[in-house]
């Protein structure tokens, strides 16, 4: 950002993006005026010592499990042999369009369909940039590269977490503080999911503008 003229900045993300946009915080800190997240992590051990649940952690605990009992296979998967799965997803339109729109089905709050709140020409747009540059093995890999060690080093740059219902890891705002150190922002909503910035635009752009506006 130095070398577009950019002194100070700001970032956003949202899973991966979460990850990258924490690790920038940690490495070029001096330079962000603050990070926003949807879907922030934060290091299990240090939510083992915050005692008693309350009832939106306990159900927040609860949707995690349901993740790995139902729905980390594609991780678990693309984290130990990317590579294999990767011939058979550039080889198959409608094996690709599967992986990609299952998870929509998943991690959308869509009440049982995907296609009510992101429409099925969006759903291809978002395939298509998987089918057409033949990335399905790349993108993979990603996990078999970044699990090894993810680290919840501490976040001291100020931070906003907007938390979305159907994420599929919801961190309350006393679990978020364990890990980042100057939250200024911790709002939790009443609809959307994981792909939040795609299923609500105007509901995420308005959670960028209200944590946004207290770092300008």
């Amino acid at each position: 950002m130095s070398r577009l003229g950019y002194e100070r900045y700001a970032a956003q993300g949202g899973d991966w993006g979460a990850m990258v946009t924490t690790c920038l915080a940690q490495v070029d800190g001096d330079h962000l005026a603050g990070i926003h997240l949807n879907m922030p992590l934060a290091s299990p051990d240090e939510l083992r010592n915050l005692g008693e649940l309350t009832d939106g952690e306990q159900a927040a605990l609860a949707s995690f499990q349901h993740y790995r009992e139902w729905d980390s296979g594609y991780s678990q998967q693309q984290a130990t042999r990317p590579q294999t799965l990767g011939y058979g997803l550039v080889d198959s339109p409608a094996g690709q369009c599967a992986w990609i729109v299952e998870k929509f089905w998943a991690w959308t709050d869509n009440y049982g369909h995907p296609e009510g709140v992101v429409s099925r020409d969006e759903l291809l747009d978002n395939v298509m940039l998987y089918w057409l540059p033949g990335t399905a093995a790349s993108s993979a890999r990603l996990y078999w590269e970044s699990f090894k060690d993810p680290g919840y080093a501490p976040v001291h740059v100020p931070t906003g977490c907007s938390i979305f219902p159907r994420e599929i890891f919801r961190l309350s705002r006393r679990w978020a503080e364990t890990r980042f150190k100057d939250l200024r922002y911790c709002n939790e909503l009443d609809r959307g999911g994981h792909f939040a910035a795609f299923e609500q635009p105007e509901l995420f752009g308005d959670e960028l503008r209200a944590f946004f506006g207290l770092v300008r």
